[in-house]
């Protein structure tokens, strides 16, 4: 188990691509004969006709697992219809999410013994998950190292800078920054990275470019 690595998955909004990294690097790993565990305990906007087209399908086919009703249990135990924050999601429902239910789930499934596990949030790290708490909280309360992802498009330096003080000031092991590609940014792709690389310093910056098999991401096996 000398290669073993736990990683909370998070971003600075929704849509920036974190199922699209946690799907790469469950590739990335499987490719290396490595074992990986991953869960995405929270959804919102799921529609179990659609299982194929969610998140949690996209994980389970990345895991080599058919969408069976036990198995998108087991990815996702909290699933709510609304595209909305999960908090208001369970509202919708007439619901309350139960954080300490689910911070006490990310801390028993990142015990597990696969090389690989990884836990990813919903939305992004400040996004509310019940009346007081946030991703944030349930970052600090899980402790796994972070990867953040983040987009190239106008804006995401100042998204992405504020995202990491704000993981900074709540202590949070921040082990990676990985911008995703997004279809039509107005900076070039390899100056974005190099602008972010210089203002996060030590903290290492990865490029994940659309359509590509998400080498890059390799390095947070190694």
């Amino acid at each position: 188990m000398g290669l073993a690595r736990r990683y909370f998955i998070t971003s600075t909004g929704t849509g920036i691509g974190k199922t699209y990294v946690t799907t790469a690097l469950i590739a990335q790993a499987r490719a290396k004969g490595l074992t990986v565990a991953a869960t995405k305990p929270v959804i919102s906007g799921f529609d179990k006709q659609e299982i194929a087209a969610s998140d949690t399908g996209a994980i389970l086919a990345a895991l080599g697992e058919s969408p069976t009703p036990e198995n998108v249990e087991k990815i996702s135990p909290w699933r709510f219809s609304a595209p909305l924050a999960p908090n208001m999601a369970a509202r919708a429902e007439g619901k309350i999410l139960d954080c300490e239910a689910l911070f006490a789930q990310g801390r028993e499934f990142l015990r597990g013994e696969a090389d690989l596990i990884l836990v990813e949030g919903v939305g992004g790290v400040m996004v509310p998950l019940d009346e007081k708490r946030t991703v944030l909280d349930w970052i600090a309360a899980v402790g796994a190292p972070v990867v953040l992802v983040v987009g190239d498009y106008l804006g995401t330096l100042s998204h992405t800078l504020t995202a990491v003080e704000v993981l900074r000031m709540k202590g949070a092991d921040l082990a990676a920054i990985v911008v995703n590609e997004g279809a039509a940014a107005s900076v070039a792709f390899e100056d974005t990275l190099a602008e972010l690389a210089a203002r996060v310093a030590p903290f290492p910056v990865l490029g994940l470019r659309r359509g590509g098999d998400g080498a890059k991401l390799a390095a947070l096996l190694a």
